[in-house]
C-alpha cells in the first residue's frame, strides 16, 4: 500500500479500548538517535511501523541530546566501522536535502595520544587501511594550526578533514517527521512495559495498551537491558556529564577553527566540540566518574565534582577555552564489555533485533538504522556487522 494511503488507516486499535490489535510488520521501542532513524528506514521501505517512545520526541532523558554530537570517519576502536560511517555520511546528505535543514557539519577531526597509544595507533590504521585522507601532526603543529589545543609534547595527532558534528536532537526532528511523511506511526509518552513471541511475530505491552507485529526493533539506549534479558550486565549504562565553558578567545572555539577531538592524556580520555548553537564549547570524558547507573534512578543533576573534574582538564589542555561555566548537563552512555555496540537477534525469538548502545549514536545512526531496517525486514544484512554480534559474548 503506497505511503500516502497508509496514512489513513487506523492503526492503534489496542485490547484497552476494546477494538481488535492491529498488525504491524514492525515495532520500534525508542525514538532517540537510533529509533527514530530505524523508524524512517522502515518506513521509507514501505513497512507499517509503529515507533514508541516513553518520553517526549526529542527529549533529554537519554544519549542522544546535548545539541551536538561527534561524527568522524577515523575510528581508533576498529577498522570495521568505516564502511559503515562511509554509508552513514551518505544517508545524512540524504536526510538533508528531504528535510531541507542542515544537520550535518564538518569541521575535521583530530584523535590524539601517545604515538604508541590505541587511541592514536587504531585512527591512523583504519585510515591507511581504507585509504583515508588524513594527516600526521605532532602537538606543536596543531597548536599551530588551531591555536585553541595545547596538547603534550609528547603527543602525536592524527587530523581527518571529514570529522565532524550532527546536531542531534534536530536529526530526531528529521527522522521523525520523514517517517512520519512515508506513513510511520509514532506514540510518545507512551511506556513499554513487556513483550513477548506470540505465533510468528511480537507482542507489545504498553502503559496504555497492547500492539502486535510481525518484527521488534528494540532501540532504546541505556533501557535496552531492561527490555531484552540476554543484554542484562552486557548494556551496562553509565551516568555522564557534559560542559560548555564559554573561551575567553571565543574566535578560537568556532567550528571553522577548531575541529572535533578526542584526547587521550593522564587524566583520562576525552572528547569535544566547538561552539555550536549556544554558548560555550561542548566537552566530556569518556566514563566520567564510573558510574554504572540504573537509567530510571540516575542522579541527573550534575554536581560540583562534576564541574571540577571537567574544568581542570580543559585548563590544562584548552586554557583559552577556560572562561564562564554557560552549561552542564548529564546524559548516558550505553557500553558492552567489548566497547562496542550490539546488534542482535534474540535468542528468545529471531523476529526480534537491538541496537541498544549508545556510544556512537551519532556518527553511526544512520547506518545502523539502515543495518537494522534491513534486518528486521529481511532477517539478514548486507552491512560488515560481526563485530557487533551477541556471539562475541559467553552467553
Amino acid at each position: 500500500m503506497p505511503a500516502s494511503d497508509r496514512r489513513d488507516v487506523p492503526r492503534a486499535f489496542t485490547r484497552r479500548e476494546g477494538a481488535m490489535t492491529h498488525q504491524y510488520d514492525d515495532i520500534v521501542i525508542g525514538v532517540g538517535g537510533m529509533g527514530s532513524a530505524t523508524t524512517y528506514r522502515l518506513a521509507k521501505r514501505g513497512r507499517d511501523v509503529l515507533g514508541l517512545e516513553r518520553y517526549d520526541v526529542p527529549h533529554a532523558m537519554g544519549s542522544s541530546h546535548g545539541i551536538s554530537r561527534i561524527i568522524r570517519l577515523a575510528y581508533y576502536e576498529d577498522p570495521s566501522y568505516v564502511p559503515l560511517v562511509r554509508r552513514a555520511y551518505e544517508l545524512w546528505e540524504e536526510l538533508q536535502e528531504r528535510q531541507g535543514e542542515r544537520l550535518l557539519h564538518q569541521t575535521g577531526s583530530i584523535d590524539a595520544a601517545p604515538e604508541d597509544d590505541p587511541l592514536f595507533r587504531g585512527s591512523l590504521r583504519s585510515c591507511e587501511e581504507y585509504d583515508i585522507d588524513h594527516e600526521v601532526l605532532t602537538s606543536r603543529e596543531v597548536t599551530d594550526r588551531f591555536p585553541g589545543y595545547r596538547l603534550p609534547d609528547d603527543h602525536m595527532a592524527l587530523y581527518q578533514p571529514d570529522g565532524g558534528y550532527l546536531l542531534s536532537e534536530r536529526a530526531i526532528v528529521a527522522h521523525t517527521m520523514q517517517a512520519q511523511a512515508e506513513g510511520a506511526r509514532i506514540q510518545a509518552r507512551e511506556r513499554v512495559t513487556d513483550w513477548e513471541p506470540e505465533g510468528d511475530g511480537v507482542r507489545v505491552t504498553t502503559d496504555r495498551g497492547e500492539y502486535t507485529a510481525d518484527n521488534l526493533v528494540v532501540a532504546s539506549g541505556a533501557w535496552a537491558y531492561k527490555h531484552i534479558d540476554a543484554l542484562d550486565g552486557l548494556a551496562v549504562p553509565q551516568r555522564q556529564v557534559l560542559a560548555w565553558l564559554q573561551p575567553q578567545s571565543p574566535e578560537k572555539f568556532r567550528p571553522e577553527r577548531f575541529p572535533v577531538w578526542n584526547l587521550q592524556v593522564e587524566e583520562g580520555r576525552f572528547y569535544g566540540l566547538p561552539i555550536a548553537r549556544v554558548p560555550g564549547f561542548k566537552f566530556g570524558r569518556y566514563t566520567h566518574r564510573g558510574e554504572d547507573v540504573d537509567p530510571d534512578a540516575m542522579n541527573r543533576e550534575p554536581e560540583p565534582e562534576d564541574e571540577r573534574l571537567l574544568r581542570e582538564f580543559a585548563e590544562r589542555y584548552f586554557p583559552e577555552g577556560t572562561g564562564p561555566t554557560m552549561r552542564l548537563a548529564t546524559c548516558m552512555f550505553t557500553n558492552s564489555p567489548t566497547t562496542t555496540s550490539s546488534s542482535i537477534a534474540t535468542p528468545s525469538t529471531r523476529r526480534s533485533s537491538s541496537a541498544p548502545a549508545s556510544r556512537v549514536t551519532a556518527t553511526s545512526s544512520r547506518a545502523s538504522s539502515a543495518r537494522c531496517s534491513r534486518t528486521s525486514q529481511r532477517g539478514r544484512t548486507d552491512h560488515p556487522i560481526d563485530l557487533f554480534g551477541l556471539d562475541r559474548f559467553d552467553v
